[in-house]
């Protein structure tokens, strides 16, 4: 019977040397059952003190089977390895307790989370709040920047201003801006070049839109304040889409600025002195942050006014009409998934809002005196009672 073939080494150390030899002797199996002569071998390892003299002995099997181990021990490392974690910035208009504030970040990060990004597992979120004030924005866009984020988000035209300063490789993906072009953050909305892309708010036409729904629900409305922010680039854009409606509908406009509190205040309470006056709120980051007062001084002067957006009817404004401010920031992070996975920025085609909404509010029309029209109330996506 064959004798099975197995290795012994032996493992000469010695103090006096820097090498270390694996003796091997390979006994060879016989035909007729006895030992056949041995072979051996030298084998040196370096790097190892000698002092005495060990041997172990393990069969041919559990010898390969080791040294397949051994082998698999690189592959099963780096399999472990943790996902590379990326970082994305993120630059928001209104304030950190502002409620729509945080149901725009909490879209965009439920967005990124359906293309497999998690927060503190593969990505980590730098989220700043500039709160409608210049300074601020801009303090906080040079901090991001500083982070070296892969992308950042920017929700409003002052955040993308803001960032655009403070950077032009860091890619930027922004949400809810009005004319893109015109504020100079694009080339063209179909191939932006540069450093940023996005999703707009609005096209000017909606301005017109906007007198249009107001004649409606108060038709004897002769006179309308437009409170707009002078200092925003797309107030002149908006004022002359109002204007160039306002001569069919024979209504007379009343430009009301909007820098602080108290402007807004002294605007519309000297526009209301007069009688059969309406009121249009155009798009702005200033109008949204200032909503609550906007909403207060219309009411106490029971001026019907239209809004943009859904977050002022439900803070107690009268009527809007306008895209919806969510979406774009759950679409940005479809961009922002494209760039983290190796796309440009410049390469991605600025996006047209997809949601418009008209919301009424009951309450505030019976409060003032207004009783929508049918027509109104058949056409609106909410009404608030």
């Amino acid at each position: 019977m064959a004798v099975g073939a197995f290795l012994s080494f032996e493992f000469g150390i010695s103090g006096k040397c820097n090498t270390t030899e694996v003796e091997a002797t390979r006994i060879l199996p016989s035909l007729d059952g006895k030992t056949a002569p041995s072979w051996r071998g030298i084998v040196p390892f370096t790097h190892l003190a000698r002092e005495g003299r060990m041997t172990v002995t393990i069969g041919r099997r559990e010898l390969l089977a080791a040294l397949g181990g051994a082998a698999a021990w690189p592959l099963a490392a780096r399999a472990q390895q943790p996902e590379q974690m990326r970082r994305v910035g993120v630059l928001m208009s209104l304030a950190a307790d502002d409620a729509e504030g945080k149901a725009r970040l909490a879209a965009f990060l439920d967005g990124l989370q359906q293309l497999g990004w998690i927060d503190s597992r593969n990505v980590r979120i730098d989220a700043r709040w500039g709160a409608g004030d210049a300074d601020r924005t801009r303090r906080y866009a040079a901090e991001l920047v500083a982070l070296a984020p892969d992308v950042i988000l920017a929700t409003g035209s002052p955040p993308v201003a803001a960032l655009q300063q403070a950077t032009r490789s860091a890619a930027i993906v922004f949400a809810d801006v009005g004319d893109p072009v015109g504020q100079g953050f694009v080339e063209t909305l179909a191939r932006p070049g540069g450093n940023t892309t996005g999703f707009m708010l609005f096209e000017y036409a909606m301005g017109g839109k906007w007198l249009e729904l107001l004649k409606e629900i108060a038709p004897g409305v002769t006179r309308a304040a437009v409170l707009r922010d002078t200092a925003a680039t797309v107030a002149g854009g908006q004022l002359g889409a109002i204007q160039a409606a306002a001569a069919s509908l024979g209504v007379e406009l009343g430009p009301v600025g909007m820098r602080d509190a108290g402007e807004i205040e002294r605007g519309i309470s000297t526009f209301a002195r007069s009688a059969n006056g309406g009121l249009i709120v155009a798009a702005s980051t200033l109008a949204f942050v200032h909503r609550e007062r906007i909403i207060t001084c219309a009411a106490r002067y029971k001026l019907p006014a239209v809004y943009f957006v859904r977050g002022f009817v439900v803070g107690g404004g009268l009527i809007a009409y306008g895209p919806n401010q969510i979406d774009p920031c759950r679409r940005a992070a479809g961009y922002v998934d494209r760039i983290l996975r190796g796309e440009k920025p410049g390469d991605l085609p600025v996006q047209a809002p997809t949601k418009y909404e008209l919301l009424i509010n009951l309450k505030t029309a019976r409060a003032i005196g207004i009783e929508f029209p049918t027509g109104i109330l058949v056409r609106a996506d909410e009404v608030i009672e």
